[in-house]
């Protein structure tokens, strides 16, 4: 049986860590946590906050997936909408409202709050 979700792992290409850093610990409010030291060669972050984990590897040939994401809940949307000004409104999800962004190497966030 599952029992939690422990990470998300979205890619990243090369030298964009301080980049990422901006936007997951400034902007979403995470903190970075320090990566285990055979990992930590391969580059990238990792950061967390209660209950969410996200992990950015780097990737060589790096695209960023155009619908795969993570969704985060959040508990004031529009806070967050007020710092991402070019996060895109959506209403399809009932119950929910929400915000699509991006993170500065392209990747999908998902940012939601119950109605």
């Amino acid at each position: 049986m599952i029992k939690a979700l422990h990470h998300v792992q979205l890619a990243a290409p090369a030298g964009s860590e301080p980049s990422l850093r901006e936007f997951y610990v400034g902007v979403l409010g995470l903190r970075e946590v320090p990566k285990p030291p055979e990992l930590a060669a391969r580059g990238g972050a990792w950061f967390r906050v209660e209950g969410v984990e996200v992990h950015l590897g780097i990737e060589d040939d790096f695209r960023p997936a155009r619908k795969a994401h993570p969704a985060f809940l959040v508990d004031d949307l529009d806070a967050f909408a007020a710092r991402l000004p070019d996060a895109v409104p959506d209403d399809l999800f009932p119950g929910f409202r929400r915000i699509y962004v991006t993170d500065p190497v392209g990747n999908r966030i998902e940012l939601l709050q119950p109605v």
